[in-house]
């Protein structure tokens, strides 16, 4: 009975922060890449016919490049360190950066690397986990230790030439 009231608070307790389905719109998220430094990388932001979010592209150095990411920006969803966001994802079994803002209008984002399989999976990342970070460079800040955060990132940037793929079905924060 314990067990059930446990599981029963916990499902509760959770905020679904994107949900997607065959009505999402993709105007909901915006593409940064690394263009607003000159680079030449392009990615773009879709909804297949299952109803997941796409994002996939290619990576280039070329111009002093290396990047492409995706954000979407929403009204302060309550939080604490200890909570967790969970992903639903198919990967291309490359790594990326999930990043949020405690505030959109922050100049640095807490960001933390995952690594994809190929498969459909679940990735749970810790609040506190996530380090602040400024164009690449660790901040000497605390970690995440806000009560709210405004934005959700993924990024790819692997120093690499490469194309991407990455599949998003459900975020939440637990």
């Amino acid at each position: 009975m314990k067990l059930t009231l446990l599981l029963l608070f916990a499902f509760m307790n959770s905020t679904i922060i994107y949900n997607f389905n065959k009505d999402s719109s993709p105007r909901d998220w915006r593409i940064i890449d690394d263009g607003v430094m000159g680079g030449v990388s392009q990615g773009k932001f879709s909804i297949d016919t299952e109803g997941n979010g796409v994002f996939e592209g290619t990576v280039s150095l070329e111009n002093n490049g290396g990047f492409s990411s995706v954000r979407y920006g929403f009204d302060a969803i309550k939080a604490n360190p200890q909570s967790t966001i969970s992903i639903r994802l198919k990967g291309d079994g490359k790594a990326y950066q999930f990043r949020i803002k405690d505030k959109s209008n922050a100049y640095y984002s807490y960001i933390i690397t995952f690594k994809t399989t190929g498969k459909w999976e679940t990735i749970n990342i810790k609040l506190s986990d996530l380090y602040p970070s400024f164009r690449g460079s660790k901040l000497d800040l605390p970690n995440f230790n806000s009560d709210s955060f405004e934005e959700i990132v993924f990024l790819i940037g692997n120093k690499k030439n490469e194309s991407f793929k990455l599949v998003l079905n459900k975020i939440e924060l637990k």
